[in-house]
C-alpha cells in the first residue's frame, strides 16, 4: 500500500491505493509509519516527499470501514493517533506533493507536512459535516495552519476550496500548473537537501519544541540550541565556506 523510493537524497513515499482514492486504512498507516522510520534512520535521506498514486486524489481520508469503538479503549495506541503525532518527530523536512484532491483526513495529512506544493486544479476540503461527522482528528492539525474564521468555514460548510484559496488561508505553500508540479517539487526538495542535515534536524525539532511555551522559555530554549548548533562541524564548515566564497561540504555532523 506504500511505495518507497530514494534518489538524490530525497525519499519519495507514495500512498498507493488509487482505486480507493488512497484512503487511509490501518494497514496503510502502519506501512506509512514504517516508511517514515526508514527515511528517518537513513543518513542518505535529507528530505521526504509524500504523495498519492494517480492524479485523482492525494488522499481521501480515513477508510471509515476501519473505524470502531474498540479504538476508544486505547486511543494513543491507535494507528490514526500514532500517524498524526509522528510528524514533529520525523527528524527531516517533509513536502506534500498534491497531484490530486486532499479531503477529510487526507487534508490533515497534507497539512501535517512542513510544505505543501499543489497542482492548480486540486481541491481541498473537510466534508465530514455533510455526513453527520466532524473533522475531529485533523482539526488539531488544521487549526495550527489556519485562522479560526477560515477553519470554521471549512468545518461548517463541508465545501471544497481551490488550491489557490488554500494558499491564501495557509494550507498550501505553493500552487503551480499541473505540468510543472514534479519539476517544482524536485527543485524545492533538492534545494533543501543541499543544506546541513544536522542544521535542518535541530532547527525543525526546535520549531516544534517551543510551540505553546511562554516567550521567555522559547528564547531560552532556542538560545541553548543555537549554542549547540554553532559548535557542530557543519556550522563551522558553513562559515568557512562563506568566508572562502565556495559551496559548503556538509557532513551532517
Amino acid at each position: 500500500m506504500i511505495l518507497y523510493e530514494v534518489a538524490d537524497r530525497v525519499a519519495t513515499i507514495t500512498l498507493n491505493r488509487p482505486d480507493a482514492r488512497n484512503a487511509l486504512s490501518d494497514q496503510m498507516i502502519e506501512e506509512l509509519l514504517d516508511a517514515f522510520d526508514r527515511a528517518g534512520a537513513d543518513d542518505g535521506v535529507h528530505v521526504i516527499v509524500l504523495t498519492g498514486a494517480g492524479d485523482r486524489a492525494f488522499c481521501a481520508g480515513a477508510d471509515l470501514g476501519g473505524l470502531s469503538t474498540d479504538q476508544i479503549d486505547d486511543i494513543r495506541a491507535s494507528a490514526p493517533y500514532r500517524l498524526f503525532t509522528a510528524f514533529p518527530r520525523l527528524g527531516k523536512p517533509i513536502i506534500a506533493r498534491l497531484a490530486g484532491h486532499a479531503v477529510a483526513g487526507g487534508l490533515g495529512l497534507a497539512a501535517a507536512c512542513d510544505l505543501v506544493i499543489a497542482a492548480d486544479d486540486v481541491t481541498l476540503g473537510t466534508p465530514e459535516v455533510n455526513v453527520g461527522l466532524w473533522p475531529m482528528m485533523i482539526m488539531a492539525i488544521i487549526n495550527r495552519n489556519v485562522a479560526p474564521k477560515h477553519a470554521f468555514k471549512l468545518y461548517y460548510t463541508g465545501q471544497r476550496i481551490t488550491a489557490a484559496e488554500g494558499r491564501e488561508i495557509g494550507l498550501v505553500t505553493e500552487v503551480v500548473p499541473r505540468a510543472d508540479l514534479d519539476a517544482r517539487v524536485a527543485e524545492l526538495a533538492a534545494t533543501i537537501a543541499s543544506k546541513s542535515p544536522i542544521g535542518l534536524r535541530m532547527g525543525r525539532e526546535a520549531f516544534f519544541a517551543i510551540e505553546g511555551r511562554p516567550l521567555e522559555d522559547q528564547i531560552a530554549h532556542l538560545l541553548g540550541e543555537l549554542v549547540v548548533l554553532a559548535g557542530t562541524e557543519d556550522a563551522k564548515e558553513g562559515v568557512t565556506a562563506f568566508l572562502e566564497r565556495r559551496e559548503p561540504d556538509f557532513k551532517g555532523r
